[in-house]
């Protein structure tokens, strides 16, 4: 299990707003590089993003799927890794204020061989992967809590 927590300058409600728009996780999610199609009512539990990953020209379709939603909370997802297996990841948003929330970030190999690395080499590559998706999801919050306040 591999774990990075990040405080972003943004309310719970306008972090969890870019959770909850499945358009906008190829911009968050690294490796995710062309959004398909996503389930209307994403993100409820069992509903869907289908999405690319990888670069162009050797994208491989994948899907990922939420597994339990609180609203402003928490979002917990099954992530298909193509050939490597699949992970689950849980983002925990914790308030610290009207605009700072704290996003903690947990992935976890559940099926393939991604679940047979060791964990110090999974935390190798997934923690730099994960810190990175964590600054670019706090960019986006933090976008648009400003275009609100104008």
């Amino acid at each position: 299990m591999t774990e990075v927590t990040r405080v972003i300058p943004a309310s719970a409600d306008d972090v969890f707003d870019v959770l909850a728009d499945g358009w906008s996780y190829a911009g968050w999610v690294v490796g995710a590089s062309h959004i398909r199609g996503v389930d209307p009512e994403w993100p409820a539990e069992g509903s869907s993003i289908h999405h690319n990953s990888g670069p162009w020209p050797v994208q491989v379709s994948d899907r990922t799927t939420v597994l339990r939603m609180e609203r402003d909370r928490l979002l917990e997802l099954d992530a298909r890794l193509w050939v490597f297996g699949k992970v689950t990841i849980r983002l925990t948003l914790v308030p610290l204020g009207p605009n700072r929330t704290e996003v903690r970030m947990v992935e976890k190999p559940t099926g393939g061989p991604a679940r047979l690395a060791p964990e110090p080499l999974r935390s190798m590559v997934l923690r730099p992967r994960n810190t990175e998706a964590l600054a670019r999801l706090a960019d986006m919050a933090a976008g648009r809590g400003s275009e609100r306040r104008t």
